[in-house]
């Protein structure tokens, strides 16, 4: 016990000695300060500050990680540190593309299995390296997938979780030319997590441990950081729909990978067939949100009965009157709304308190009021599509 409890210290530890740690920290709070200065621009405001992509890094990443570690030290699952690394490699190479949704582990650990498969395959030899990579064989193959799969599992998670919290309101251009509104998120999650590789510390003395193996008698542990990133704009549904849709469609993808690649575990072969996959179906349910979107009409449009809501501030007298984004404001103390200047004037016909009529998200009528303070005139925390004139002069 003692053994094991020094060895988690010093993978703990190992975890700090990661440079890709400290860079995924670092690009997520430049994704932060992306997002607050596109926002800016829009709407003279933001929406969440620079600080809440950070905040996402960890809390559920923490917890999937700790659940991933007891089922893959339960079931024994090796790999060895030439996979580690080209994951690490592949995750830097994938994020400088700037497409944050390739930092899903299908196109990371994917390509670290198919570049072992090259490696293996023709011998090939890599600087300072060398050593690592010539220990290599097959049998790592069952265990690369899986891992695959119980990453991609834990990804239809966070997206299902986390990514509906926070989405950004961007202004775009129809094809037609006219101004919308839409919803990106575009954020990564640091999953953190103890894999066993070949070492000369552990011994797993159970008949069943290890269930997965690659050959080795003793192992080390070592705390990976696995980023799970997405990159989605929403245009034609509400964004709580749309992703919560993605969520469900990869959650259920990665149980179906995960059932083939315990199958590859017997037969080494179906490993890289599901390895190729996994890659086309997380491209497949991408492609399909994509497609679904665009044919739907735009949501955030321009509306003749009142004014749409794209975001909320948080913490505004908006959030605290519970108005939701996709929601629309048709009169403000008794005057019909068309547009933002007459939205404002409303406010000002009464400013000691403000009532407004709003169409909820089914359609529905229901009236929202509270007492005005100093300053709330201007600044109730509402984002609206602003019109064409305005945004063409701002971005002038």
């Amino acid at each position: 016990m003692e053994l094991w409890l020094l060895e988690l210290l010093k993978g703990t530890g190992r975890l700090f000695l990661n440079p890709v740690f400290y860079y995924l920290i670092f690009l997520s709070g430049i994704l932060g300060v992306l997002r607050v200065k596109r926002e800016r621009k829009n709407f003279h405001n933001r929406t969440f500050d620079a600080y809440f992509e950070l905040r996402q890094l960890f809390p559920i990443g923490l917890l999937l990680g700790l659940i991933l570690t007891i089922v893959t030290l339960m079931a024994g699952l090796t790999l060895p540190f030439a996979a580690i690394l080209l994951i690490a490699v592949f995750t830097l190479v994938w994020s400088l593309t700037g497409n944050i949704r390739l930092m899903s582990p299908v196109y990371t650990v994917g390509a670290a299995f198919f570049a072992i498969n090259l490696i293996i395959e023709y011998e090939w030899t890599l600087p300072f390296f060398n050593d690592t990579f010539q220990a290599l064989d097959e049998k790592v193959y069952p265990g690369l997938v899986i891992l695959m799969a119980l990453l991609l599992i834990s990804e239809g998670i966070l997206i299902s979780k986390n990514a509906i919290k926070g989405t950004s309101p961007k202004l775009v251009r129809s094809r037609r030319g006219q101004l919308v509104g839409a919803h990106e998120v575009k954020r990564f999650w640091i999953v953190p997590m103890f894999l066993l590789i070949p070492g000369e510390v552990l011994t797993l003395n159970f008949d069943w441990w290890p269930v997965f193996t690659i050959g080795a008698e003793s192992y080390s542990l070592v705390l990976v950081p696995f980023a799970i990133g997405i990159n989605q704009q929403i245009q034609g549904m509400l964004p709580k729909e749309s992703i919560l849709l993605q969520g469900r469609r990869v959650t259920t993808f990665g149980i179906l990978i995960m059932i083939l690649s315990v199958v590859g575990y017997w037969y080494p072969l179906i490993s890289i067939g599901t390895a190729a996959v996994a890659i086309i179906g997380r491209e497949l349910i991408s492609l399909m949100q994509r497609l679904k979107d665009d044919n739907l009409p735009f949501y955030f449009s321009k509306k003749n009965n009142g004014l749409m809501i794209i975001g909320i501030i948080p913490q505004s007298p908006a959030d605290k009157m519970g108005l939701q984004v996709g929601e629309l404001i048709s009169k403000v103390n008794g005057v019909a709304i068309r547009n933002e200047h007459i939205f404002y004037e409303g406010l000002q016909k009464n400013r000691a308190h403000c009532k407004l009529e709003v169409l909820d998200i089914n359609g529905e009528v229901r009236f929202v009021q509270r007492a005005l303070y100093e300053g709330d005139h201007y600044e109730l925390g509402i984002l609206f599509v602003q019109e064409q004139r305005k945004f063409d002069e701002r971005i002038g």
